[in-house]
């Protein structure tokens, strides 16, 4: 029985991704750690205990070895929940002192992770008083054999507790996950809606007009992102031949104005990207919650900068409705495409409140005041 747990092969791997080498790594050392607890625990009943957690060793290294069988997303789960599921077992069959080696750890388990209220975590704070951790009933700790004892008796509240901490844990990484989804489903919503404009832009000019045709006593010059006209007459009182501006526009409209615009806005997005994840702190989750959110900015930007110029081409803009140059559009362009970070702000602090959670930020941290029930 403690051949096959302790596993002859050595860790496993090396395999591609980090979480995988993690899930190796525990494996290995909660089957040490249980062939330790075995060989000092004489009740028979042990043994169903170490089958129990041979099993779940066996399905987190499958899942952390073979990357062809699963998918990542079942595979992570798998791998996760197997691990703490056996750490629970063992925390059931782990001698006294092990048990209360462990304490303080599943201690700040369920404070990350379990709400005030929680009946789990309250019976647990209730154990750790008593062994001494923090404020002690008695007012003095009490002595190791007693606290040895405590945690004997009590062990099933301390596995309990620890299994919905985990699970708790692994319940904050699906939403992290969940959310990541939603923004790489918008970002490439956003992404062929800007491929299309751009391709609407190239085919037809003149759908799109991107130009502005500013007049001045009587003459007009048309100007669009990519170039303008020579001036022309509007004044049909004179008797002098009038060019219409709208025909003027459709002989100065570029087959890449939209594309010019849409990259433009796209550049600026991508400084609006590095500017606000620089603010978000690095994680260790496998996620990539920060590049989901560059995915979704990105097009954003080149969207927002395409409908900037479309409004104030429409005179939506008071006294914005006639830019003079090229380069006033792509610099209008620029800003609009910056601007996108107007909306995508309160994605950013949702994005921080998830992290937040995930790394154990308390109960405000998962969007709930403290003391509210999960």
């Amino acid at each position: 029985m403690a051949g096959k747990l302790v596993n002859d092969g050595g860790v496993g791997g090396p395999v591609r991704q980090a979480w995988r080498e993690g899930t190796l790594t525990r494996a290995r050392e909660l089957a040490s750690q249980t062939t330790w607890a075995a060989q000092r625990c004489a009740e028979a009943t042990s043994k169903t205990f170490v089958d129990a957690i041979e099993v779940h060793l066996a399905a987190a290294r499958e899942a952390g070895e073979d990357g062809r069988r699963f998918t990542d997303k079942a595979a992570l789960e798998r791998a996760m929940s197997n691990l703490d599921a056996a750490e629970a077992l063992l925390l059931s069959i782990a001698p006294a002192d092990y048990l209360l080696g462990r304490l303080p750890g599943v201690r700040n388990d369920v404070v990350r992770h379990l709400s005030p209220s929680d009946s789990r975590r309250r019976e647990l704070e209730q154990v750790a008083q008593h062994v001494g951790m923090g404020e002690s009933p008695t007012g003095t700790p009490p002595a190791l054999p007693e606290r040895l004892c405590i945690v004997d008796q009590e062990r099933l509240i301390i596995a309990t507790a620890f299994r919905a901490a985990a699970s708790g844990a692994l319940r904050e990484q699906l939403r992290v996950r969940s959310f990541r989804n939603v923004l790489l489903v918008s970002g490439g919503l956003l992404a062929v809606l800007a491929t299309v404009l751009a391709v609407v832009g190239l085919l037809s000019p003149t759908t799109l007009p991107l130009c502005f045709a500013p007049e001045e006593a009587g003459q007009a010059i048309v100007v669009c992102p990519t170039g303008q006209s020579a001036p022309f007459s509007t004044d049909r009182t004179t008797g002098a031949t009038a060019t219409d501006v709208d025909d003027a526009v459709s002989a100065t409209a570029h087959a890449g104005d939209v594309l010019l615009v849409e990259l433009v806005g796209l550049a600026a997005a991508a400084v609006a990207a590095a500017a606000a994840i620089r603010k978000i702190r690095g994680s260790s989750e496998p996620h990539g919650l920060p590049v989901a959110l560059a995915v979704l900015k990105l097009p954003t930007g080149a969207v927002t900068a395409l409908l900037g110029i479309l409004l104030m081409r429409g005179g939506f803009v008071p006294g914005l409705s006639a830019l003079d140059t090229s380069a006033q559009i792509l610099a209008w362009a620029l800003v609009f495409g910056y601007a996108q970070q107007l909306f995508t702000r309160l994605v950013d602090q949702r994005a921080d409140s998830v992290l937040q959670s995930v790394r154990g930020g308390g109960d405000q941290a998962r969007g709930r005041p403290a003391g509210e029930d999960a």
